[in-house]
């Protein structure tokens, strides 16, 4: 029989609040749940840390800044899926869907885009096949409406790749999360180095090709989800046709609406509203977006992704905690209410039979500390 690893006296968070107990796995699979500070012999002493299920995340580029660290600099792509890994451990994620970008442009106005994602999703389903990572690794797919080969760069996958999201992103300057082209400005001339003469060539020639190729590409988009099986996600959604039109399509999952008025339209859709810990742990958005914090105390945030800070995502539970005066409602956006928007039904939760994905943190000075990161009942942290 396979070992079973008991941990006892223990805050454990539960989909229906929070108890003083013990939880056992084995295998891979929560087998036991029981009340009480007791710990019986064999048992690890939790000494009242919180307990709770290992967090789940949805949209992350952290996979992009491990192989790209910098603008001009490209980092061999195995070892960085498995630093990326690493990482995500660290933080408490036992479960995430890494981004990749389909859709490429060429290098004219400032910055190209080139073609990585089928070269990378091998290799990501190579390193998960080999046992070589620790955590649960998923694909989403980002698939840029505003490109040159989005249809052909869509062609290359099938069902067998088993995409988890697909998601309809449009970065056209001007509009969505960069309605604010002096923000954008900001954004684009500090990442890139652009000089404004650069700058504005590159805004028109994305504005041009925008007004080609949005409608036939997101009509693709929508095609190669249903072909792939894929959950299918708006992305900075702005105005209340953005959400319109993203209802017409199916969508359940709305990653970072940009405006209060769009959350509120994703609500009246039944459209799960995601946001991103970095927007909750700031304060604010970046790029001058509607605050996520605002949205938690309207009732308009439904799912946290860690986004481009990994760490981030455990620390914003906790601030929504606060803000709610409810942890487990709050540690319910970045674990059950991801899981079941992305169709996984058998994490998310600490309940037996559940999969064995499990955090164990204590609060320094409302800071969470990590203690233990269990993987499918493997301690990977």
């Amino acid at each position: 029989m396979t070992e079973i690893l008991t941990l006892a006296n223990a805050r454990l968070i539960l989909p229906e609040g929070d108890i003083t107990g013990r939880i056992s796995f084995r295998g891979g699979e929560i087998v036991e749940l029981a009340h009480g500070s007791a710990v019986p012999a064999g048992a690890v002493d939790c000494e009242s840390d919180i307990v709770a299920p290992g967090l789940v995340e949805l949209h992350t580029d952290n996979l992009e800044r491990h192989i790209r660290p910098r603008p001009s600099a490209h980092w061999p792509h195995k070892p960085a899926i498995v630093a990326h890994d690493a990482e995500l451990a660290g933080c408490g994620i036992t479960t995430v869907f890494d981004a990749i970008r389909v859709g490429s442009i060429e290098g004219k106005g400032g910055i190209g885009w080139s073609r990585y994602a089928r070269d990378l999703a091998d290799e990501l389903l190579t390193m998960r096949a080999s046992g070589a990572l620790k955590i649960s690794h998923h694909i989403h797919l980002r698939a840029e409406i505003c490109s040159h080969s989005l249809i052909e760069e869509l062609a290359q996958f099938g069902p067998e790749d088993r995409i988890g999201i697909l998601s309809l992103m449009d970065h056209t300057p001007g509009q969505r999360q960069f309605a604010d082209l002096g923000q954008y400005a900001t954004y684009m001339k500090g990442k890139h180095g652009l000089s404004e003469e650069v700058f504005q060539e590159h805004v028109r020639t994305r504005k041009a090709l925008g007004e080609v190729v949005r409608a036939p590409h997101e009509a693709a988009a929508v095609e190669a989800a249903q072909r792939l099986g894929a959950v299918l996600a708006s992305h900075d959604d702005t105005e209340v046709d953005h959400v319109i039109r993203s209802a017409g399509h199916g969508i359940a999952l709305a990653e970072f609406p940009t405006t209060r008025e769009a959350a509120r339209a994703c609500r009246d859709h039944g459209i799960a509203v995601m946001m991103g810990a970095p927007n909750l742990v700031r304060g604010g958005s970046h790029s001058g977006n509607v605050s996520a914090m605002d949205l938690a105390r309207e009732d308009l945030l439904d799912i946290v992704s860690s986004d481009y800070v990994p760490a981030a995502l455990l620390y914003a539970a906790v601030l929504l905690g606060e803000i709610w005066g409810d942890l487990p409602r709050a540690l319910a956006t970045v674990t059950r209410a991801p899981a079941h928007a992305a169709g996984l039904m058998d994490r998310g939760s600490l309940a037996e039979g559940m999969r064995a994905d499990v955090i164990r943190f204590r609060l320094v000075e409302g800071v969470p500390v990590l203690r233990g990161v269990w993987s499918a009942g493997a301690r990977v942290a």
